[in-house]
């Protein structure tokens, strides 16, 4: 009707960029979920900043298409991107219309990767009012009750972030082995290759590892599987295939395996704890969440061994494991940094927990 006032519900474009996919989410200040979109890999360090972003925008392009008609969050809808009208032409773009843009990204492990990838989205016309930051603070606030606690993500790779209540945050470089970690699938999979090799050539001992290797990638040795790598006819990324059959291996008595899940219970353990003493938690009640694909398979061996670990080293810490995607954390983050109630925390959160 002609006169009449729209209400403006202001918009947050939630981004949780991992190495394997890509997922947005179009999210009202009341917690509605207009509609999300998912793309590739996010991964700014291999590809560049430009080429990740890039990924990023194919999601939203999926997301954009799929808002329902008449569900606009303000009384123009999405108009035209002036920047960039031909970007998305089966639809109206929202680039520039974003209220809060709230970003976690893999490969996002420096705070000057942060802003050089903040940049890029600004460059973009994204939005006015952009924050990108690791992964992992995603999981943390996907997971704990509130915005401040500590995780653990343990995927295809490890790491770890805490968020003390007055703000202040522990963090690692989380670059592999160069700066220091151990574990995740792909660290724990070229761990087992390496003890396999050793047990086939008589240098280390017999491990039921070695089996696994040779049966799983059909080869005859394990140092066929050795050359099959070297050679580039077989890609290195696929060793973590090789995870689960590790922890069955474990499970099964296999003392080797069985080390490789206590060294990785001992890494994830001694990361909280790490981020606890950093913040002065080790004495406090505090969440520790736990995610990635490696602690949501909730392994019994693992999870015994964690039980273990940090009652010794962290009693204190109330341990759950993430049962929500990342997206939500993103999400979260988005909504409070608008000062959106209560209510449509809550709402969001529902809308996953449904799923």
């Amino acid at each position: 009707m002609d006169g009449e006032v729209v209400e403006h519900r202001r918009l947050v474009l939630a981004v949780d960029g991992g190495n394997s996919k890509t997922d947005v989410a179009l999210v009202t200040e009341d917690g509605e979920v207009l509609a999300t979109g998912r793309a590739g890999a996010f991964a700014p360090q291999s590809d560049g900043v430009a080429a990740a972003v890039d990924v990023v925008e194919e999601a939203v392009r999926q997301a954009l298409a799929r808002v329902p008609l008449g569900a606009a969050p303000g009384p123009d809808g999405f108009p035209d991107d002036a920047s960039g009208p031909d970007r998305f032409p089966d639809r109206p773009t929202v680039l520039g219309r974003f209220d809060h843009v709230a970003a976690y990204l893999a490969g996002a492990d420096l705070p000057v990767e942060e802003e050089a990838l903040a940049r890029e989205f600004a460059r973009r016309g994204f939005g006015p009012d952009i924050s990108v930051r690791n992964d992992t603070f995603a999981v943390l606030r996907a997971g704990a009750s509130g915005p401040w606690g500590v995780a653990v993500v343990c995927g295809a790779g490890i790491n770890a972030a805490g968020v003390s209540p007055t703000g202040e945050v522990a963090r690692f470089p989380a670059l592999g082995r160069l700066s220091g970690d151990w574990g995740g699938g792909q660290g724990i999979a070229e761990e087992a290759l390496w003890h396999a090799a050793r047990a086939e050539d008589g240098r280390g001992p017999a491990t039921a590892l070695a089996e696994l290797c040779t049966r799983h990638f059909a080869v005859g040795t394990v140092e066929e599987l050795i050359l099959e790598i070297h050679f580039g006819r077989l890609d290195e990324s696929r060793l973590h295939e090789l995870t689960p059959g590790v922890f069955a291996t474990a499970a099964a008595g296999d003392p080797i395996a069985r080390s490789l899940v206590e060294r990785q219970a001992e890494e994830i353990t001694v990361l909280a704890e790490v981020c606890l003493r950093r913040l002065d938690l080790l004495e406090t009640p505090t969440e520790v969440v736990l995610g990635g694909g490696i602690l949501q398979a909730r392994d019994p061996l693992l999870t015994a061994l964690l039980d273990a670990s940090f009652a010794a080293r962290a009693p204190r810490a109330k341990i759950l494991v993430v049962d929500v995607p990342p997206i939500v954390g993103a999400a979260l983050n988005g909504l409070e940094h608008l000062g959106a109630t209560d209510l449509a925390k809550t709402r969001l959160r529902a809308r996953y927990e449904r799923a």
